[in-house]
């Protein structure tokens, strides 16, 4: 507990009051023992670390590993509860060692390369052979082993852990520790994501408040959507800075989130009320920035997709309960109350941030711990990996490269575009029901504000469907085939997607045309159901997809993703009132479906034709 705490923005913030006098780390400590390898007595240590396994079955066979000095290995030292585990751990660590290393980079200082009976210097294809390897390096990993740091040509000792199951690395944390943390971020992008759509059962309040009509008042939502999708080209890039690490960007931004309740429950004028509205989305957005690099930082790459499909559902289920938990409440009381409701959900989220949220950047741990290292030995060469890849790099840089660079790939890289527009238009499509659904079931099936809030319950029905689908894929088929022929090429992660994409376009026209007097109100909610359990497998399929064939450009890719999705959910949210009033409610949805085809096409030309996409791509792997 007291290591959760010292790590979390309180815990830190005490220690800067007090002169790092509470909360002291191990090297801070009296009696610490600093391995010989950051003092002069390790030099001849420096740069090789040898790591020998006895098989358990009482052979004399020995077989000896070497992992040869790298500057990033220190992510690949990870401990773990089963073999499997620490395999995919250990491969997802080398990864990181390769992506780290641009094509242009000099390494005549830094030598990043790993040996485990081959040679590397570029991303290898998996083979059986070499996942055996690595599984042998995985199960000597389980053990505690001290880590030589590594020291550079000009002299440079780069800060490493420890040891292989190193407490600090957030990898060995405890899967309870884990699941905690990984909880907080998902609650947290809950009331984020549950804060755009709660506003919805107020708007015919703020109509008649204010003397407006549906589009002004749907500014309200629309505002919101534009500034969660603007604020991860800032948020994402931030996050990736060491210096910066992830708390001080969710904390920060988190208060200030909070503290905007209060105004724009208060406020009384319309302008005031959408501008507040927009800045609350784009002070809320880094939980979706920087959420799924959170649950990188704690779990191994085979396991990964859980934790990354437990925050999506938090991000995909929380706009369809906002209209539920307000529509009562707002009826009973008046239309500031679902803008309080905000405030009650966020309030204590923050406080749990602030005294229990870890720091989960293996970067910004390793770059304190070299500034402790400095001071302990005064030695000025200890330095993190980071603080030398990073030299001469500013802020300034980083958040123009989060900008242009999305744009850019977009533009050059025709899978990235799809991928894009695709996941844009199925996003707006699902901001467009809060639009259709009070025209639906308010004037054809009499349904009040709260009664038509609990419609959007089919929506969480479809997320729940569709992640005990996607966790019965992963569980009995991905990563046993995983284990057995090891990862295949990237499309290989799409197929689940091959088979859903047929659902959006399904789901749509079942609404489009059940949705009269004459035909039970069920009808449409089991369309809308096929809708939302479609995708959010796709929505799964794709983000697995986008990381693993442009790992060096993963945030700025979801970044700009966030952006063309929020976007077109904006516009979805103005247009889509006018579209249905105009053209009805049975074309204007089968409109959307009709685009929704699109999507079929594109996820089965994806699949046979990414690999060549990929080849010719100056951005992919």
């Amino acid at each position: 507990m007291t290591d959760l705490i010292r790590e979390a923005p309180f815990g830190q913030l005490v220690r800067l009051v007090t002169g790092n006098r509470v909360f002291k780390y191990p090297e801070e400590e009296e009696g610490f023992k600093c391995p010989s390898c950051y003092t002069d007595e390790g030099e001849k240590h420096h740069g090789h670390l040898h790591l020998s396994t006895v098989a358990e079955n009482d052979q004399s066979e020995v077989t000896e590993l070497k992992l040869e000095n790298s500057g990033s290995v220190g992510d690949t030292h990870l401990s773990a509860q089963s073999p499997a585990d620490t395999v995919e751990k250990v491969e997802t660590g080398i990864e990181k060692l390769d992506s780290s290393t641009s094509d242009d980079s000099s390494t005549s200082d830094i030598e990043q390369q790993a040996t485990l009976g081959l040679h590397r210097t570029a991303t290898l294809q998996y083979t059986p052979e070499r996942f055996a390897e690595q599984q042998a390096l995985a199960i000597e990993k389980t053990k505690s082993r001290p880590i030589i740091a590594s020291k550079t040509s000009d002299g440079t000792i780069l800060v490493d852990w420890y040891t292989t199951d190193d407490p600090a690395n957030p990898q060995n944390w405890s899967q309870k520790k884990k699941f905690f943390v990984a909880f907080l971020i998902d609650i947290y992008t809950f009331v984020v994501y549950c804060g755009s759509a709660i506003y919805v059962s107020s708007e015919l309040l703020i109509m008649a408040r204010f003397g407006v009509g549906n589009f002004k008042a749907s500014l309200g939502l629309a505002l919101y959507v534009l500034g969660y999708g603007m604020g991860p080209l800032l948020w994402a890039p931030m996050s990736e800075v060491p210096a910066f690490g992830r708390n001080l960007p969710y904390v920060a931004t988190f208060a200030i989130y909070v503290i905007l309740c209060v105004p724009t429950a208060l406020v009384d004028n319309l302008g005031g009320l959408v501008f507040l509205r927009f800045l609350q989305g784009f002070f809320g957005s880094p939980c979706l920035a920087n959420g799924g690099a959170t649950m990188g930082d704690l779990y191994s790459l085979l396991y990964l997709p859980y934790s990354v499909a437990m925050w999506v559902s938090a991000a995909f289920a929380a706009p369809a309960l906002g209209p539920l938990i307000s529509g009562f409440a707002v009826v009973a009381e008046n239309w500031r109350w679902s803008l309080w409701e905000i405030l009650w959900m966020s309030g204590p989220v923050f406080l749990l941030f602030f005294f229990f949220l870890p720091e989960t950047s293996s970067s910004n741990i390793l770059l304190r711990r070299a500034a402790r290292l400095r001071k302990l030995t005064g030695k000025a060469n200890i330095q993190s990996q980071t603080e030398i890849d990073r030299t001469g790099i500013t802020l300034k840089d980083i958040a123009i490269d989060g900008i242009i660079k999305p744009i850019e790939i977009m533009i050059k890289d025709p899978a990235v575009l799809f991928v894009n527009v695709y996941t844009a238009l199925t996003y707006g499509i699902y901001y467009s029901f809060f639009e259709v659904f009070p025209l639906v079931y308010g004037p054809i099936y009499h349904f009040n504000v709260g009664e038509t809030g609990v419609v959007f319950v089919c929506i969480v029905i479809g997320c729940i469907i569709s992640m005990s689908l996607y966790f019965s894929y992963l569980h009995w088929f991905l990563i046993p085939d995983i284990m057995k022929n090891g990862l295949q090429a990237q499309e290989w992660r799409l197929r689940p997607g091959l088979i859903a994409c047929f659902g959006p376009p399904i789901g749509l026209f079942l609404f489009a045309w059940t949705e009269k007097t004459s035909i039970h109100w069920i009808a449409g909610v089991i369309g809308i159901t096929i809708y939302a359990t479609s995708v959010y497998i796709l929505l799964q399929c794709i983000f697995v997809y986008v990381p693993m064939s442009y790992p060096q450009y993963a945030a700025s890719l979801f970044a700009g993703n966030d952006f063309c999705r929020s976007l077109f959910a904006f516009g979805a949210v103005l247009f889509s009132r006018p579209m249905f009033i105009n053209l009805g409610i049975g074309q204007g949805v089968s409109l959307l479906g009709g685009l929704s085809v699109t999507g079929i096409f594109g996820m089965w030309l994806l699949y046979f034709y990414g690999a060549k996409l990929r080849a010719r791509s100056k951005f992919a792997i």
